[in-house]
């Protein structure tokens, strides 16, 4: 393969993905601008920032499932495309309605791109580069993630909500172009069966029901009350929903999806990116919050505050593959995921200082431990066949971007009881949020350590393959496990 025609894929993968990233946060510093510019109200706002993640986390399955039927390369130019004229939506909306839709065509563009694009890493490019573009897409994802809040705050504040939304259009065209113009390899021989593409599609339609109803029930619960008939309902569909899925991904007929939940490395992975976004996703928005809040905070100062979890994980992925080979990769990964709940804890003792230095290095610590557990990361995607490699990425990004979403309100919950009992006890306003911030980030400082035995079960050698051996190859991947 040539130079030119890698560096054309990078470039074609990278940039996609960098917006899908920088969009998942970059909205959050725009929205009181928006909710005054455009008349919204709470329950609209609230919306407009949630519509996102539950589209990308409802469609990644589909996505996924795309790219294996139609192709990898096909799957991520439409994605690219739907992605960036729902942009243009965005920055051109009037309303909160037309807004909220355009959002949401965000989201299901960027549900094509996420399984498309980590798809032709695995598989169409050679392995010799294959380590240094995992790398280049954790630094991306990694810089996308920390500089959103800081880009969002400049842009808002100098050009107004609209250019937040409207610098997507170049990098779009951009990546489009060069998608289309580099050379597509052949498609794969395996043909998928019409039985198979058909399960497949009710695993996605039970999937897709699944998460929307759980997210609807999460935003909408604590507005009206979870008793209420359209809540209370959509706990029903969460729950026929996911007895549904659990007997199709169980069932003798499903066998697309079996040879999947056969490999250790996959479940593994899965498990512990359930366990990591639901700790550390709820981690972020409280602690969001709390630097505003809490310690007052101007949002763009706040946001650089995040800089050293970028700056650690970008640090610490060129030497993976050098501990990998030394260590292992079940010991690194699993040693990863026990880094992240020391740095939560550290982040939890030093919020009691009234500081904004004593948080900074536990968000050090949560960096470099999310860089060793991206060993798992990795090695689940390879583990796929070929012909599901789209279908296994998807369920690796549905199952970041759901426990996202969920880990929001899980945590949530916790911060709001222990906030209420601290009311009750007769702490004031900030105490009271500061003991229920604590007590988030130590349930989810437990939540990610449950991780680190199942990183060493799923990654565990067998007997005449060196652990070591494999993970001088395969070391790289996403920020988080």
């Amino acid at each position: 393969m040539s130079r030119l025609r890698v560096l054309a894929l990078l470039v074609a993968v990278l940039v996609p993905s960098f917006m899908t990233a920088l969009d998942n946060t970059v909205v959050n510093v725009t929205l009181p601008q928006i909710q005054a510019v455009l008349a919204l109200s709470e329950a609209d706002l609230k919306w407009v920032a949630a519509i996102y993640p539950l589209a990308l986390a409802s469609l990644l399955l589909l996505g996924g499932h795309l790219s294996d039927t139609v192709g990898r390369h096909t799957t991520l130019s439409l994605g690219v495309a739907l992605f960036t004229v729902a942009s243009a939506g965005c920055s051109a909306a009037s309303s909160g309605m037309m807004l909220i839709a355009c959002r949401g065509l965000q989201g299901a563009g960027a549900a094509l791109i996420l399984p498309a694009s980590l798809a032709v890493q695995s598989h169409d490019l050679p392995p010799r580069v294959r380590n240094a573009a995992f790398s280049a897409t954790t630094a991306t994802l990694a810089s996308a993630l920390a500089c959103g809040p800081v880009v969002s705050g400049v842009m808002t504040q100098h050009l107004g909500w609209e250019s937040v939304f409207a610098m997507n259009l170049p990098l779009g065209c951009v990546s489009l172009l060069v998608g289309l113009l580099v050379p597509r390899p052949k498609r794969s021989t395996h043909a998928t069966s019409p039985a198979s593409a058909t399960l497949s599609l009710r695993v996605i339609t039970l999937a897709c029901c699944s998460l929307a109803a759980l997210a609807y029930c999460l935003i909408e619960g604590p507005e009206h009350g979870f008793g209420a008939v359209p809540v209370a309902a959509s706990g029903g569909v969460v729950v026929a929903s996911a007895v549904g899925l659990w007997c199709e991904l169980t069932s003798r007929r499903n066998t697309v999806l079996r040879p999947l939940f056969r490999q250790r490395p996959f479940v593994g992975g899965i498990i512990t990116q359930l366990l990591w976004g639901l700790s550390v996703s709820g981690v972020y928005f409280f602690t969001s919050r709390f630097l505003q809040n809490g310690l007052g905070l101007a949002p763009t100062p706040a946001g650089l505050t995040f800089m050293p979890v970028a700056l650690s994980l970008i640090v610490t992925i060129p030497f993976i593959t050098r501990m990998a080979r030394r260590w292992g990769e079940g010991r690194i990964s699993a040693a990863g995921l026990l880094l992240v709940g020391l740095g939560l804890l550290m982040v939890t003792l030093g919020s009691s200082g009234g500081k904004l230095v004593d948080i900074l290095p536990g968000l050090s610590v949560l960096g470099f431990g999310s860089a060793l557990a991206v060993p798992l990361t990795t090695r689940a995607l390879e583990s796929s066949p070929d012909h599901l490699s789209g279908i296994a990425a998807g369920l690796f990004s549905a199952a970041r971007e759901a426990s996202g979403v969920v880990g929001i309100g899980l945590v949530g919950a916790i911060v709001s009881f222990v906030e209420h009992a601290a009311v009750a006890a007769g702490a004031d306003d900030s105490g009271a949020f500061l003991s229920g911030y604590q007590a988030g980030l130590c349930f989810a400082a437990a939540l990610v350590a449950a991780g680190a035995p199942v990183a060493l079960w799923a990654l565990r050698h067998r007997r005449g393959t060196p652990e070591g051996d494999r993970g001088a190859s395969t070391c790289t991947a996403k920020p988080g496990p």
